[in-house]
């Protein structure tokens, strides 16, 4: 059972990743394309992840590996068979001899990529790895997004994270508790047409870039990571829904790697309230987001400009106060807006998780009624929390897990979450 109609109702369950040996395979060809800014100390990133994982089960929220729900979900023969199938034109000659016949074998493998013979020579990670890994595999925001209590797919931007939607195909249409879950879009249509997986103009969106605000609205970033097709795809997707929502709010990104994503610049943190970076937006610089507003109950899904999306918003009741990341210092803005000072992630209405490191951000939440509390001082009992009571944020610590460019929000996929 999965259920999500706001990015702020208070969590039940969440799906996440622990960064496993995919992450200690990464070399530094990898880093460009796979959009991390340096290679990760393992042993840290997971220790960090860690602690995030068993703050939450401490506030009471199950937490889901997706390595256990992939490993679950290929117990099954036929998902296994599924999954060689649509994998084949990106595993080498090589493996399609020898894939994996136990589903931990096959998870350790889509994973964790497949180092390539000995005697290969060279330094290039073509001559590494007969597979890649995925060390973005950790990011469980992109390859999916829950949307009511149905499911869409991404349809991922770059080739080295087209394997993580595959996986999550595999997840949604194979594990046990999931395979009655209705698929609201799958933009690659990949039981239909497998070419469009790989065509030059196929849609593209990632789950970083959509954001279900309430049941009636949903936001989504045309970005480096999300275009025109597959925003597209997913209003004529959303407008054939019985109950679905009522409008979608396109906003258009400034073109830079600091913006990949929607939740990069904007997430909700409370019904009145939403962290935001500032300069992307509100406004009039520059760098202003412009907002484009698409009515899913018309026939002709046409975009109306609607100003920057906090004013689009309020035009549909939900009225969010711009809390800055980096406070009001244009340098902490842009220093912390790189570091996900911005991507903080919702437990429950004014209960959010971010990053340690965004130290000014911290304390502009403060200043808007935040108690700030270190997650490490919840997990040792020397601090109480009582989610519902008043407005808290818990900073994790964030030394090593921060550089691989994604925070709180983009580090997990809620499944269920209470009406907001």
């Amino acid at each position: 059972m999965i259920r999500v109609t706001s990015e702020i109702g208070k969590l039940r369950k969440v799906l996440v990743h622990e960064p496993g040996p995919e992450v200690d395979r990464m070399v530094p060809p990898m880093m460009e394309e796979l959009l991390f800014d340096d290679i990760l100390f393992g042993e840290r990133a997971r220790e960090e992840h860690r602690r995030f994982r068993r703050l939450l089960q401490l506030l009471g929220i199950e937490v889901v590996e997706a390595n256990d729900l992939l490993a679950e979900a290929l117990a099954d023969p036929e998902a296994r068979a599924w999954l060689w199938r649509v994998l084949v034109p990106e595993t080498p000659p090589g493996l399609r001899s020898a894939l994996p016949e136990t589903a931990e074998q096959a998870v350790a493998m889509v994973v964790g990529g497949a180092l390539a013979a000995a005697e290969r020579q060279g330094i290039e990670t073509s001559d590494l790895f007969e597979l890649p890994p995925l060390p973005n595999w950790c990011f469980q925001r992109d390859p999916q997004v829950v949307l009511g209590d149905g499911v869409v797919f991404s349809a991922m931007a770059t080739a080295a994270r087209w394997r993580e939607g595959v996986l999550a195909r595999c997840i949604f249409r194979y594990h046990p508790e999931f395979t009655n879950i209705p698929v609201v879009l799958d933009p690659l249509r990949m039981e239909q047409d497998s070419a469009l997986a790989w065509s030059l103009y196929r849609p593209c969106l990632e789950g970083g870039d959509v954001l279900v605000v309430s049941p009636q609205i949903v936001a989504v970033g045309l970005s480096e990571r999300t275009n025109s097709a597959g925003i597209d795809a997913l209003a004529r997707g959303l407008s054939e829904l019985e109950d679905g929502p009522r409008w979608l709010e396109v906003v258009h990104l400034p073109r830079r790697r600091a913006y990949m994503h929607l939740d990069t610049v904007f997430t909700q943190v409370d019904h009145d309230a939403a962290l935001v970076f500032s300069p992307v937006m509100c406004g009039n610089g520059p760098q202003l987001a412009e907002t484009f507003e698409i009515d899913l109950r018309s026939a002709e899904l046409t975009p109306t400009p609607r100003g920057c999306l906090l004013e689009a918003l309020a035009r549909r009741g939900v009225d969010l106060a711009p809390i800055s990341c980096g406070g009001e210092d244009p340098v902490a803005q842009l220093r912390e807006q790189w570091t996900d000072g911005a991507n903080a992630f919702a437990l429950a209405p004014g209960v959010v998780v971010l990053y340690d490191r965004n130290v000014a951000t911290a304390e502009e939440l403060a200043r808007s009624g935040f108690r700030v509390v270190s997650a490490e001082d919840v997990l040792l009992g020397r601090e109480e929390v009582h989610t519902g009571e008043e407005r808290l944020c818990l900073l994790l610590a964030s030394h090593e897990i921060s550089r691989a460019r994604g925070g709180p929000h983009c580090l997990t996929h809620p499944l269920v979450r209470d009406e907001a």
